[in-house]
This record gives structure tokens, sequence and C-alpha cells, in this order.
């Protein structure tokens, strides 16, 4: 385990290879699981503030999905995440025509529309964070749908921690992110 500031990383994000390869997956992380993607509580008025610029982005049925069940959702935990459609993807997912599936939201942003990117535990999957009262929790959050991406990863010879390094940053910032590489360095990890 890495301990920085707050954080407690599990050696996993450092030794374990990762690299998405979404025309093997197709972007299941947007669709497996029992509810949307996590949301941060900083991230509502922002999905408030910029859905009428995403939506041109979405597909019919995630345009229904989030007018039925609002911008985002409290989960059966009590966790704000995305909605869904039907129960299955996350209802600001398109799907694609090769059938990959892609955030409308960071396609709306990759356009110019927006300045946020999509939702940070998106951004950072397949590491998850426990948020407790004096730290996080920082994991790699192992599922059969990254079967493709940790092959791919082995393959390029890309750790976790490498191809997570923008949302890394994104979250805890340069100078945490450098502890992490200095840390993982040190460890030989």
């Amino acid at each position: 385990m890495i301990a920085i500031e707050h954080t407690y990383i599990s050696d996993d994000v450092a030794d374990q290879f990762f690299v998405c390869d979404l025309q093997k997956c197709k972007g299941a992380c947007c669709v497996e699981g029992d509810s949307g993607a996590p949301l941060e509580e900083s991230e509502l008025p922002i999905l408030e503030e910029i859905y009428e610029r995403v939506k041109p982005y979405l597909s019919p049925a995630g345009i229904r999905a989030v007018e039925a069940q609002g911008k985002y959702v409290k989960d059966k935990d009590g966790d704000w995440g995305t909605p869904t459609v039907g129960n299955r993807e996350c209802a600001y997912a398109v799907y694609q025509a090769n059938g990959v599936l892609q955030c409308g939201i960071e396609r709306a942003y990759l356009d110019g529309k927006t300045a946020f990117k999509k939702p940070l535990s998106c951004h950072l999957y397949p590491i998850r964070i426990t948020h407790y009262d004096q730290y996080d929790a920082v994991n790699y959050d192992r599922w059969q749908v990254c079967s493709p991406a940790c092959a791919h990863g082995a393959r390029l010879g890309v750790p976790l921690y490498q191809f997570l390094k923008e949302p890394l940053i994104r979250k805890y910032g340069e100078a945490w992110y450098a502890e992490l590489v200095r840390q993982i360095g040190e460890k030989g990890i």
C-alpha cells in the first residue's frame, strides 16, 4: 500500500497493466453494473449547468431517461449517480455505429461545448475511490469486462497509474501524482 497525504493507494494501482481496448469491450463499463456512474456531489450543479449543451449528443432514449429521472439520481445506497436507460446503460452514453458506447458529455467536451470532460468516476475507471472520514481509499476495481484492457496494457507495458495519469491529477493534483510516481519507483513496483 502507498500512503500520500489523505490517501491510501492499493499496490494494484502501481503494478497492474491497463489500457482500454474499446474495440473489444465496446464500453461495457457504461452498461454493466447495478446503477449509473457514481457522481461527486460537486458534479451535480455542473450537470445542471451543462445539460442543454450536452443534450444534442445524447440518444433519444438517454434524453427520455434524463427528463424522467433527472440529471442525476440517488441510488439505493444513498449515493449520487447518473440516470440509466432501462436500468442498463448510463443515460449519457451513446452507441456509435460500430457498437461502441461513447460518453455524450465527453463528446460535447471534445467539441468545445463544455469545459467538463466527464464524471470523475468515469475518467478514473477502473480506479474506484472510497471516501472515509479521514482518508480516501484508492483501489483498482477488477472486473471481467476489462480483461481486454488488462491484456492490452500488458502488451504495451503501461501500468494502470500511468494510463490514468490525467484523471489522477484531476482528482489529487500534480504534486500528489509526482509523489505517487516517486514512491512507486522507490518501492520498485
